[in-house]
């Protein structure tokens, strides 16, 4: 993985064993695995590999969705694989232009998404939410999954304008936030609960409980902040829902959207 060369708190092994000692005592049923952006070369072996493990219920694989109708025959390879590949995820984060996202043959290529069952797990930073709201929009068949709350400076405890983005964005029908990767966006070192409440609140308020889902991004989650401490965060700032609606943040949403 290139992009990890430069943090060496990641650069080693994370596999079951891992996990599980990250994860003990937490009642966890079943995982959704989501790319890690490796090398593209290997990204079939990836997929292949992640559906070998227990307890992993769907895979988000990723593939080259900016080739237009091309990509299909990769999404012919990935069905191939059974039906525990459930979505998509090209990271668009690090793309400089923002005008990337919608270039025509994204959108294309995202448009195919719906003939395999696949939904497209977005991961940007909040300087791409803009083109994200077209994007989504130009797409009105595709399911999208917003990853990591668009990524917003929360360590300059910016809300705008992300958080009027992100509400035009909680406002179309296609797409759910997945509430996670936000203490790696705070301070690593110091971040309070407190820190982080607005995004989590304005994530809850505007796409409501039937379009938010739990996220653990383990191990990056790791850069701020213990598996355990970002459930136990996530579970603070959930406590004024419902017992119904928690039940969908933590599982029953998740299980929707993916299709498990």
């Amino acid at each position: 993985m290139p992009c990890l060369d430069d943090i060496p708190d990641l650069r080693r092994r994370f596999e079951r064993p891992e996990f599980a000692e990250a994860a003990a005592g937490l009642p966890i049923q079943n995982l959704v695995y989501v790319q890690v952006d490796a090398t593209p070369a290997y990204s079939l072996l990836e997929a292949r590999w992640a559906l070998e493990q227990p307890l992993v219920a769907g895979v988000v694989a990723w593939a080259p969705m900016e080739d237009g109708e091309v990509v299909a025959t990769y999404l012919d390879e990935l069905q191939r694989m059974g039906p525990r590949v459930k979505g998509i995820r090209r990271l668009l984060q690090d793309e400089p232009d923002p005008d990337f996202l919608v270039t025509p043959s994204l959108i294309e290529g995202l448009r195919l998404l719906p003939k395999y069952g696949y939904s497209f797990d977005i991961c940007i930073r909040h300087q791409h939410m803009a083109r994200t709201v077209d994007m989504v929009r130009a797409c009105t068949e595709t399911q999208f999954i917003l990853d990591h709350l668009g990524k917003p400076d929360a360590r300059s405890h910016m809300l705008d304008p992300w958080r009027e983005q992100l509400a035009e964005l909680g406002a179309l029908p296609n797409v759910v936030c997945k509430l996670s990767g936000l203490v790696t966006e705070a301070d690593h070192d110091h971040w309070t609960v407190a820190d982080v409440e607005p995004y989590a609140a304005h994530v809850l308020k505007v796409f409501g409980e039937d379009r938010v889902m739990f996220g653990g991004d383990w191990p990056v989650v790791r850069l701020a902040s213990t598996y355990r401490r970002w459930v136990e965060t996530l579970d603070a700032l959930s406590a004024g829902l419902s017992p119904g609606a928690r039940r969908k943040l933590w599982a029953d949403n998740a299980r929707r959207v993916y299709r498990l």
